[in-house]
């Protein structure tokens, strides 16, 4: 590697080679150099930011508010005591007959439950007005009057807000269910039905049902301004409940700590505040209706049981009871012991659970199998009740035979009657029962609809449509760097192209500012960089650029410099006249010449008229002395275009120009020739043949390494040398990047 003594003086300029340690910086994440490129790209992240939060903002605007109604429901944790046998705990412990919150709310989203609300409300038929697109169903929505809204921008068949409308009936074809009619207003009050394809179908009027081809309309309320439209829609049953099944939720609420808490709460989303308070509450009454007539029922069917079991049991009682009396006059007064007592209780309570079970288990017997696990249970339970009264079966037969045959004929009584009062005690509970008085749900909180929408949180919109729209911006910026691989630092071109890099000239506001001036025509006599701000940073840069410009031209034939850049837009005409400025500050007679044929425009720096110039000179128009003018910084003359030709490559081939810069040369210390960019058009190279030195001027950020490479190479096959570079517009901000070859392609026309 090479090291230029211009870059060293430079302390923006780093060295030609880097030592270990900062070439292991690179594989670190440099946070100024990500800084840099935020702040450059500030405007770009700021406009894609703001769009993306205006676009949330309209988001939020036009999206539908969707509300929240709830209610709560208790269902009863308990025993089911309506199966005829209330008293025997034990059996419906075996037979586990409780309420499940789990069958319940599969119970409230059934089509049974949802059906009954569907067919109640006429939930089938859909009827909403045709809103304008994007913007009309908000307008609407924010539309507070009672009278229809005015239509906007003439849209009057579209409905603005404030319309209501009632379809009590509208039956179509089945081949038409889920098809949308459009019903439009009349001017008279009259209303037209068409089909989606715009067929007539009919014509209607509140308050009268019509008919015709197969379709039956009839409207209860119509509010809206003649003109208006409304689409009606008729599904199907299926197809309403799904609708509101997706739009129902029903859960047991309870914490994690404690379950089984039996109440269940109901929710129903949608858009219309009131209609969900009362398709919440029909739900409700739907789900509490077929709770009762449930239970009701099935008291019915286990009352028709009992009922035919109660005189059977009544005729046992009675004859247990004469046996008995008979027994007790035939063999006097018979008293039972103590013992006799203890044993005859152990034997009716042993007795009573059999026959209640047996019972139990011929009413399971009309709904299950006998295989059913409940059956099974019973009977092993039937099992074990029988072993146990078989050994109380031993203990009576050691009685005396007369405290034998009382103490059977006592059980016998009292077995009857306990089977019988439960009995007689069940079927009188199931009739309470079957009157519909008793359920095991009940309503705790009515439908109620929260005050705000529940979705969309436009809060939240905003925050990511924000956030959504810097990473946007942050993609972007991130998209642009890794297609534009540019040049971005000096040591590129050192370390790519083996050439020195003369200057590093930072970007400089003050300059931006006299060129938009000297475009609009505005700026005056010396208006120039190194005179009206000699202390800018770019000038200092230039300054060692004049000290460095000796060893540019050492071994070369002629003192003068061929300035020109590999595209539009560098900054080679800045460089020109500023460097040529500085110089001439410094002592050195000074020529400039602006050898830009198509677009040169150096004069106007130094309030110089463009008057007669190279053009002139070479076709015999104009002698030395005419083309060199004098400027308003001393020690500097420059020779303007003169009038621009149409052949310019053809006329700076000419020997006339070649004899016009040996004659400069011989006037000044040095000679700077300003020429248009080599890669646009041929120029630069056939005055590079002429010169002692040539320096292309590159601008950061602007340049692939390769279309630097592809300029050097241009002037070495015109059989001229680039001796180095000058770096402009380098932002001191940003710390050295990595980059790579991107395609380019430039213009460079005629200025008439």
């Amino acid at each position: 590697m090479r090291r230029d003594p211009a870059t060293t003086a430079q302390p923006e300029a780093g060295p030609n080679t880097r030592s270990a340690a900062a070439r292991g910086n690179d594989d670190f994440i440099n946070l100024g150099e990500i800084i840099a490129v935020l702040l450059e790209y500030k405007w770009l992240i700021l406009a894609i930011g703001t769009f993306a939060v205006l676009v949330g903002g309209v988001v939020a605007f036009v999206s539908t508010p969707i509300y929240r109604a709830d209610a709560l429901v208790q269902v009863e944790d308990k025993k089911s005591a309506k199966g005829g046998l209330a008293a025997l705990r034990d059996v419906e412990a075996v037979l586990g007959d409780t309420t499940s919150v789990a069958a319940e709310l599969e119970i409230l989203r059934s089509r049974m439950i949802l059906g009954r609300v569907v067919d109640r409300l006429n939930l089938t038929v859909q009827a909403q007005p045709v809103r304008a697109p994007i913007f009309g169903a908000a307008f609407a929505r924010r539309y507070a009057g009672l009278e229809p809204a005015p239509p906007m921008f003439g849209l009057s068949s579209y409905a603005w807000g404030g319309e209501r409308i009632r379809v009590e009936r509208f039956e179509v074809p089945e081949g038409m269910l889920g098809m949308p009619f459009l019903l439009q207003v009349g001017q008279d009050g009259g209303l037209a039905l068409h089909d989606e394809e715009g067929g007539f179908v009919l014509d209607a009027r509140v308050g009268e049902s019509v008919s015709a081809n197969g379709v039956s309309l009839f409207l209860s309320e119509l509010v809206a301004r003649p003109g208006t439209k409304f689409m009606l829609t008729r599904q199907s049953q299926q197809q309403a409940i799904s609708q509101l099944r997706e739009r129902f939720e029903a859960r047991e609420r309870g914490s994690s700590r404690v379950r089984g808490s039996g109440v269940i709460e109901l929710a129903l989303h949608g858009d219309d505040r009131a209609a969900l308070v009362t398709e919440l509450n029909e739900i409700l009454n739907a789900y509490v209706r077929q709770n009762v007539e449930y239970r009701s029922a099935e008291a019915e069917s286990t009352l028709a049981f009992l009922e035919a079991q109660l005189p059977e049991l009544k005729g046992q009682l009675d004859t247990a009871e004469a046996a008995y009396n008979e027994y007790r006059q035939s063999r006097g007064s018979v008293d039972l012991t103590l013992e006799t007592q203890s044993v005859l209780r152990s034997v009716v309570e042993a007795d009573n659970e059999i026959v209640a079970l047996q019972q139990k288990r011929e009413e399971l017997r009309q709904r299950f199998t006998s295989e059913h696990p409940q059956v099974i249970a019973l009977d092993a339970q039937i099992s074990r009740l029988r072993n146990r009264r078989a050994s109380f079966e031993g203990n009576v037969s050691r009685l005396p035979e007369t405290q034998q045959v009382a103490l059977q004929l006592r059980r016998d009584v009292e077995v009857a009657t306990a089977l019988y009062t439960n009995l007689l005690n069940s079927a009188q509970q199931l009739r309470v029962a079957r009157a519909g008085t008793v359920g095991d749900v009940r309503v705790i909180d009515s439908a109620v609809t929260a005050q705000f929408p529940v979705a969309p949180r436009k809060a939240l919109i905003l925050l990511l449509s924000g956030v959504l729209g810097l990473l946007g911006a942050l993609g972007t910026v991130w998209g642009i760097r890794a297609l534009r691989v540019v040049v971005e630092d000096p040591q590129t071109i050192e370390r790519e192209l083996a050439l020195p890099v003369y200057a590093t000239v930072p970007a400089s506001k003050a300059e931006e500012g006299i060129e938009r001036r000297i475009l609009r025509g505005r700026g005056g006599k010396g208006e120039l960089l190194a005179i009206v701000n000699p202390d800018d940073d770019a000038m200092e840069s230039l300054r060692s650029l004049r000290t460095t410009l000796h060893f540019a031209l050492l071994g070369a034939e002629s003192g003068s410099v061929l300035i020109t850049g590999p595209a539009p837009g560098v900054g080679k005409s800045f460089v020109t006249k500023n460097l040529g400025a500085v110089l001439a500050q410094a002592g050195k007679r000074v020529i400039i010449v602006d050898a830009d044929l198509r677009k040169g425009h150096i004069n106007k720096a130094f309030g110089v008229p463009r008057g007669l110039g190279v053009s002139d000179y070479i076709m015999g128009k104009a002698t030395l002395e005419v083309i060199v003018k004098p400027t308003a910084v001393e020690n500097l003359h420059m020779v303007t275009t003169g009038l621009i030709p149409p052949n310019p490559s053809e006329l700076l081939m000419h020997p006339q120009f070649a004899n016009m810069l040996a004659a400069l040369e011989d006037r000044c210390d040095v000679l700077l020739v300003d020429a248009p960019p080599i890669l646009a058009v041929s120029d630069a190279a056939i005055i590079g043949r002429m010169v002692g030195a040539t320096l292309l001027v590159a601008r950061a950020g602007r340049h692939p390494i390769r279309e630097l490479e592809q300029a050097v190479k241009r002037f070495e096959h015109g059989g001229a040398a680039v001796k180095g570079f000058v770096f402009n517009g380098f932002d001191t901000r940003r710390q050295r990047h990595r980059f790579g070859y991107e395609g380019y392609h430039y213009q460079y026309k005629y200025k008439s």
